[in-house]
């Protein structure tokens, strides 16, 4: 007999899915990114600048951030859960994790829209 210990998360499906439509959304800016960079333009100071001013692509930036983000603090937090055993340890770093995510997801919002 398996003796299952529940603990009331419930990560398993809803991170399964959150790393697959995180992957997809940021595969498909990358897709467009490429598009930009294959474009006849060469790539300038002046073509980036048109590009970024356009609100769409700010936000679509932004969207991508977010879902590295998400994307990295369901991996890291997982691999933190799975090799590192003492509690204390544990939370100290998925607090770093964090922490760190969260002043790079303000740093873009920054570069963004200064």
């Amino acid at each position: 007999m398996v003796n299952r210990v529940v603990t009331g998360a419930h990560y398993g499906m809803i991170d399964w899915l959150a790393q697959r439509v995180t992957a997809a959304i940021m595969a498909v800016y990358t897709l467009i990114l490429v598009a930009v960079f294959f474009a006849n333009r060469p790539i300038s100071y002046g073509v980036w600048r048109d590009l970024f001013s356009q609100g769409a692509f700010r936000v679509a930036t932004l969207i991508f951030a977010v879902c590295l983000a998400w994307h990295a603090w369901v991996g890291v937090r997982d691999i933190l859960m799975d090799y590192i055993k003492p509690t204390a340890i544990r939370l100290g770093l998925q607090i770093l994790v964090l922490l760190t995510l969260g002043v790079y997801l303000g740093w873009t919002v920054q570069i963004l829209w200064r």
